[in-house]
């Protein structure tokens, strides 16, 4: 299709924020404009306690409750702590790992979970909220059952704990191997004392990951009096210390391996052989700070902007997390593709390239291995959580970009043999050129999927001057057209003798129970980045798709249905924002020509649906990708297309944004800014006017300045 220039809007009217001058913010400690309990409530489900940029350990507290909203074992609204859990997930809708928990204590106790109801019913404790310590690679808060202070941090696969007992003769500490996250269950778990001071062993489990094994080795700073197994299967350990008339700190270094005990042992001896607690945490503070970094805010912004801004990088950068051991190729895990093809990938190419080079080589290893690309890994599990194949646009993305160490053959032939797959619905979308909604569940939605993933394909393949691939999977990314009904204007179910499914309401929801996936027809309509000439031509021309655009936003917020997908949130009309498969919509104004309205809609998502509070993300964080779309969105663009390595302009948050980029920087200026004037009225890249409304990821790379004139 013909892109036009940006079009000038008149300004809308917002309340304008306080501001304060940031001009010297590179110089500072960025870190303390982070605030991990962002997130934290509601359902954004976001990891809280210490780790570093990727690591494989986050280390944490995990709480009693095990239901939906605790699936990173913490929550705003519930202070109980069973212990400190090494793994934990970020954002995500279904819980897993919590793997070697540890807890602090004093006395007798009962070796169990416990219930909120009885305070003698296990080893939980109320955590004192009001003197909590939590930043990047840094967490801390007293135990009031115990009185206990607990301090964690963390590097890339070693957790360091240490815990100020009062005086007394019962101080100890209790390995728990038996409580996992959510629906894991152990399956086998070992614990050896090998010295006074160490103890090895391992926790296999199976939960949302089948087959999960976590190999630790944990050392004390001082000897330990007694090591005593307790509890269910004599899954508990209790390691005891000598008697104290005072006061005293005992430290405990835990280091994890997905591999063996060895490796476990290696691990520590090359990450943290000493014990000076804050050096580590102040290492780990650094580590955070300098990834911060990649992203340098200059000119007026709020305090509360960039405690928005700064977290959102943050949560951007937890996950996907190392797993690999220290001195090993590298290798990542946690690969919540559904969500992070979006957005959080697509950001990690620009400030993380070569570490987003090693993330499309594992996919490619895990193609190896399993003889398809990944859809949701965990621990070395497929999951195969969600729908379409996401891990095809994520390496279509690397293939494009041509991010540094990616094999593009390899990569070409990974994306395509799992396209080929007959499996989760390929057979059917073979045989009839769509997925019947008679014969599958959520079949426009796999169908949909399906064709982005065709799409980035096609431009993968074309970036490599393979016009035949990239002919065939661009055919093959319109099959979403199938299920476009003019008549009513949305995409519907559409059976196997196409004819079209009955009763039609677009506002009707089943969670993963109707045609559609975490969402309804408004939404699912304008799933196709890939083919926004097909929408254009379905819609029966620009102009009417714009109108079709514009009563995504106006519509009534209401749903029906009986079982209404708790996913659907963070509503603007039946625009959901808490929800991925929208999170290009607003950029498909850019696309159409209509970039005011892009910025308009942009802006009030910033301003409205992210804030600096507990309750300040629109849904599950969905390992980074809420978040990412913040940053992307913060800077002006957005990578709405798969692989598409365009970047469309939207509404720049800042006066001035500089990225770190290979050799140089890329540097953002939005000169006057303001909730008033945010309006794209036109753009220049190093001094030149452009007449197209985005920039591409070589402009990005390359270094430079894009200056946005604002009305």
């Amino acid at each position: 299709m013909r892109l036009t220039a940006i079009a000038v809007a008149a300004a809308g009217v917002v309340a304008a924020a306080c501001t304060a001058r940031h001009d010297e913010i590179a110089a500072t400690d960025l870190t303390r404009y982070v605030d991990p309990k962002i997130g934290s409530g509601a359902h954004g489900h976001v990891f809280v306690g210490a780790s570093v940029p990727f690591g494989m350990v986050q280390l944490g507290p995990t709480s009693i409750p095990q239901a939906w909203d605790w699936t990173s074992g913490y929550h705003d609204s519930d202070s109980t702590i069973i212990g400190f859990s090494h793994t934990h997930l970020s954002g995500t809708g279904i819980g897993d790992l919590f793997d070697i928990t540890v807890m602090p204590v004093v006395g007798e106790v009962t070796y169990a979970r416990g219930h909120q109801d009885d305070a003698e019913s296990g080893l939980w404790s109320y955590g004192d909220r009001s003197r909590e310590v939590v930043r990047p690679g840094y967490y801390s808060i007293p135990l009031e059952r115990y009185g206990i202070t607990a301090e964690l941090t963390a590097t890339e696969r070693v957790g360091i704990h240490r815990y100020t007992f009062p005086a007394g003769d019962s101080s100890a500490v209790v390995i728990d191997l038996q409580n996992g996250g959510c629906w894991d269950s152990p399956t086998s778990v070992e614990m050896i004392p090998v010295s006074d001071r160490r103890i090895a062993g391992h926790r296999h489990s199976t939960g949302w990951a089948k087959d999960q094994k976590v190999y630790f080795v944990a050392e004390f700073s001082e000897p330990f009096e007694e090591f005593t197994l307790h509890g269910r299967d004599n899954r508990y350990g209790r390691v005891g210390f000598a008697p104290s008339d005072t006061a005293r700190s005992v430290m405990m270094k835990v280091a994890l391996s997905a591999t063996s005990v060895e490796a476990a042992e290696a691990n520590l001896a090359a990450e943290l052989g000493g014990w000076d607690f804050d050096a580590t945490a102040a290492a780990a503070s650094k580590k955070w700070n300098d990834r911060l970094a990649d992203i340098k805010i200059g000119g007026e912004a709020s305090d509360a902007d960039l405690r928005k801004f700064y977290t959102a990088l943050y949560h951007s950068m937890i996950l996907p997390a190392a797993f690999n051991d220290a001195g090993a190729s590298p290798a990542y895990t946690i690969l919540s593709l559904w969500d992070t093809y979006r957005a959080q990938l697509p950001l990690l190419t620009i400030i993380e390239p070569e570490r987003s080079g090693e993330i499309a080589n594992t996919m490619l290893d895990i193609f190896d291995s399993q003889g398809r690309l990944p859809v949701w890994h965990l621990w070395g599990n497929e999951t195969d959580c969600m729908i379409g194949n996401p891990g095809i646009i994520a390496v279509a993305d690397a293939v494009v970009k041509r991010l540094p160490g990616v094999d593009t053959d390899r990569a070409l032939k990974a994306m395509t043999v799992t396209a080929s797959d007959t499996a989760r619905g390929g057979a059917l979308r073979e045989a009839y050129g769509y997925i019947p909604c008679d014969l599958m569940k959520e079949a426009i939605a796999w169908d949909m999927e399906y064709a982005v993933a065709d799409g980035a394909i096609a431009a993968a393949a074309a970036s490599l001057g393979d016009s035949v691939t990239a002919r065939k999977y661009e055919q093959r990314s319109r099959s979403w057209r199938s299920y476009f009904d003019p008549s009513t204007g949305f995409v519907r179910g559409r059976m196997a003798d196409r004819s079209w499914r009955t009763p039609f309401d677009p506002n009707y929801t089943a969670h993963r129970n109707n045609d559609y996936c975490e969402g309804n027809a408004w939404q699912y309509t304008w799933l196709a980045p890939q083919d926004v000439d097909g929408l254009v031509e379905m819609f029966g021309g620009r102009e009417a798709t714009v109108a079709a655009l514009d009563s995504l936003f106006a519509a009534s917020p209401v749903l029906t249905g009986e079982d209404v997908s708790p996913d659907i949130s963070g509503m603007i009309g039946q625009y959901v924002h808490g929800n991925e498969p929208g999170h290009h919509a607003i950029y498909l104004y850019t696309m159409l020509g209509e970039q005011a309205k892009a910025s308009a809609r942009v802006r009030q998502v910033l301003d409205t649906l992210y804030s600096d509070t507990p309750d300040g993300i629109a849904g599950n964080e969905d390992a980074g990708q809420m978040s990412a779309w913040f940053v992307l969105s913060s800077l002006g663009f957005y990578q709405a297309e798969p692989a598409g390595a365009r970047f469309w302009f939207g509404s720049p948050l800042f006066e001035e944004a500089v990225v770190a980029v290979p050799g140089g920087s890329f540097t953002v200026k939005a000169p006057g800014v303001s909730a008033e004037r945010h309006r794209i009225a036109s753009a220049r890249l190093n001094g030149e006017v452009l007449s197209r409304p985005y920039v591409t990821y070589d402009e990005i790379m390359a270094g430079g300045v894009l200056e946005f004139e604002l009305i």
